[in-house]
C-alpha cells in the first residue's frame, strides 16, 4: 500500500518550535547539534529491536521500520549537502524524493537489523562531521532547487528537527 507523499514545505521549522514534535530549532546552537544527533541516533537500535517494527500503525503512517530507513538516507543525504556546503560557493542542492527512494528502496521489506546498524554508521558519521565543521563555516549557504536558502547552521537545525521529528512519529501513541 503506497502512502501519500508529504508535500508540506518544512522550511519553517528553522523560525519556530514544531508544534507537533515540540523540537525548538531556532534555540538550536550549531555547536550542540551533534550531540543530539548522537544521542538521537542511539535511540534507534532499540526501536528498530521492537516485535510490531514492520507494520504500519494505519494506512498513512509509515512503520517504524520505513522510518528508519528513511531516517539512515537523510543522514547521508545531508551529509552530502553538508560537505558541498563546506567546500563549494553557494552549492544547489539537488532534489531528493523521499517517498520514491521508500518505494524504490522497499524500506518496509528491510532487514531491520541491518538498517539499525546502517543508520547508527551513517548518524555517527554526519554527527562527527558536523562537528568538526569550524564556528566561521556556519553561515556558508547551499540553495534548493525551490529557491530555499540554507546556511550550514540552518540546515543543521533543520536536519535536528528532521531527526526528533521523526523519533516522535515512531514513539507517540497512535489512534
Amino acid at each position: 500500500m503506497t502512502i501519500s507523499p508529504d508535500t508540506k514545505n518544512w522550511t519553517w521549522v528553522t523560525e519556530r518550535a514544531c508544534p507537533e514534535c515540540g523540537f525548538d530549532a531556532p534555540a538550536a546552537a550549531l555547536a550542540d547539534i551533534p550531540a543530539r544527533l548522537q544521542a538521537d541516533v542511539e535511540r534507534w537500535p532499540a526501536i528498530l529491536g521492537r516485535a510490531d517494527v514492520a507494520t504500519r500503525p494505519d494506512d498513512h503512517t509509515w512503520s517504524v521500520l520505513e522510518y528508519g530507513a528513511h531516517v539512515r538516507d537523510v543522514f547521508v543525504v545531508f551529509s552530502g549537502r553538508f560537505a558541498r556546503m563546506i567546500t563549494e560557493d553557494d552549492p544547489l542542492l539537488e532534489d531528493w524524493d523521499q517517498d520514491a527512494a521508500a518505494t524504490a528502496g522497499r524500506y518496509g521489506e528491510l532487514d531491520p537489523l541491518v538498517v539499525a546498524d546502517q543508520l547508527v554508521a551513517a548518524g555517527e558519521a554526519l554527527a562527527a562531521a558536523l562537528e568538526a565543521i569550524p564556528p566561521a563555516a556556519a553561515n556558508r549557504a547551499g540553495l534548493r532547487s525551490d529557491g530555499s536558502r540554507f546556511t550550514v547552521e540552518s540546515l543543521a537545525r533543520y536536519l535536528m528537527h528532521d531527526v526528533a521529528h521523526h523519533l516522535w512519529d515512531v514513539t507517540r501513541p497512535h489512534s
